[in-house]
Formats: C-alpha cells, structure tokens, sequence
C-alpha cells in the first residue's frame, strides 16, 4: 500500500513539474523564436513558436539602434556596483558579527530596518542629490543608490555566515601575532565564500533589471542601460514586436547564465546560517 501511494505521489510531482515547465518555458520559447522571424511572418501567425522561415535582420536591427552601448552601460554599473557592495558589506559585517561592542546590536538592526524601506519613496531625495553633486545623467548617479539600497541585505547574509566561523580560528590567528585587519583578508573573508556568491547573484539579477532609478536619473541615450534601452525598440504608433524579442532575448543571456551555473549557490547560500542565525 505504502509502495502505491508513493508510486501516485510522484505521478503527481511529474505532473506538476511538466505543467509548470510549460507554463513557464512557453513565454521563453515563445520569445526566442518570436526574435527570428519578420515582421510578415509575425503578422500572419502572431502566437506560433513555430519558424517556417528563420531570419537574424532583427539582431543585426537591434545592434545598430544602439543595443551594444545599452549592454556595456550595464555592465559597467551592474559589476562596479556588486564589487562596492562586496567589498562595503563584509568589512561592515565583520565587526558586527565577530566584535563585542556597545552599539552592535543596535547598528545591526538599523542595518535590517534599511530593508524595509520602500526604495521608490526615495526617488525625488536622489534625484536632488544627483544634481547637486552633477551626477545627474550619468551612470555614476546610479551606482551609488544600487550600492546603498544593496547594503543592508548583504550585510545580513554576510553576518549570518561569519557568525559560524569558529573562533578558535580567530584565536589561532591572534596568537601568530596577526591584527584585525589581518584576520579578516586571511580567516573571515576565505571562509564566507557562499556567502559572497549569494550576494553577488543576488545583487547582479537585482541591478541588472532595474529600470526606475534608471529612467529618473538617466536622460541621454549614450548612458542608458539595457532596461531604459529597451524603450528605443517601441514606435510612437507600432511596436516592432520580433525586434523587441531579440532585443529582450539578448538582454536575458547573462541572467539566464547566471541561473544556470549558480543557482545552487543561491538557494545555499540563503538557507545556510538560517538555522544558527
């Protein structure tokens, strides 16, 4: 009996597996194949995922609207923001997760309340600041908000996974003569490496696609990431639907990659430390 009703429970996991992948694989599919064909072939059967005729005119279409400047404008605030937020997180974490001080536990939790500050409701303060400071429309206006609106997650996954180093690696490191600064480049920080991945992959799917702070805080075409790019593909009248599935299925590649290869990191990383911490 106990034999049949697993053999049932599984049925209906393969079941549930199958409709989720069509449910969720269809758009997918349905994007990349809608990328290869023309405006014709769009027009006679627009929700086919079939290629009668397979065409790459809306690639070569979307480079020359500027796609390729769109790609390297993201790269270089998504990988210059996750770097600082790196770099910025774990030093902070360190002496919250390892020091006995006063004010620890009361910066930490200023730290978590960051999180639940709505980051669109700081919009307009940005936006002053920006001009201020004359980083309006350019991408260095935006690496600074991606940085700090960034900070307080990674801080908390950063001391949940060095709070589990033990100490007796610390008092190892004490007794070779080595200092604060010491211990952190040579114990803490090559034993958070989980740590590092999570917060890397998440804050990279998170910058990469952000399009508010983008559209506020960018004006000129030159500057524009690949989120507030993607408008360039809309017409006042007419939407070039294939050239905008090009443009969307080239701008999901590295998230796609990142998924592929990390994923089992993500999951890791976020569950690991939630037992002890």
């Amino acid at each position: 009996m106990k034999s049949v009703t697993k053999v049932i429970n599984k049925f209906l996991i393969y079941i549930f597996a199958l409709i989720l992948v069509i449910f969720t694989g269809y758009p997918f599919l349905y994007m990349v194949t809608t990328s290869f064909k023309s405006m014709n072939d769009f027009f006679l059967n627009p929700f086919s995922i079939s290629l009668d005729s397979m065409t790459f005119e809306q690639y070569v279409s979307v480079f020359e609207k500027g796609l390729f400047n769109f790609f390297l404008n993201s790269i270089y605030v998504t990988v210059g923001s996750v770097i600082l937020v790196v770099i910025i997180s774990a030093l902070a974490s360190y002496p919250l997760s390892r020091l006995n001080f006063k004010l620890n536990r009361p910066l930490f939790l200023l730290f978590i309340v960051g999180m639940m500050i709505p980051i669109h409701a700081t919009l307009i303060p940005i936006f002053i600041m920006s001009n201020n400071f004359d980083l309006y429309d350019s991408l260095l206006a935006l690496i600074g908000p991606y940085v700090a609106f960034a900070l307080p997650i990674s801080i908390f996954i950063f001391v949940q996974f060095m709070r589990e180093i033990p100490v007796e690696l610390e008092e190892a490191a004490k007794l070779d003569g080595a200092g604060y600064w010491r211990i952190f480049i040579n114990v803490i920080f090559p034993n958070v490496k989980p740590a590092i991945s999570t917060v890397v992959i998440y804050n990279f799917v998170h910058i990469w696609n952000e399009f508010v702070f983008a559209l506020v805080l960018i004006q000129s075409q030159e500057e524009m990431t690949l989120p507030l790019g993607l408008q360039k593909f809309y017409g006042e009248f007419s939407v070039n639907v294939p050239g905008l599935m090009a443009a969307l299925t080239l701008a999901s590649l590295p998230i796609i990659a990142v998924f592929i290869f990390s994923q089992e990191r993500v999951v890791r990383g976020l569950t690991s430390g939630s037992v002890k911490g």
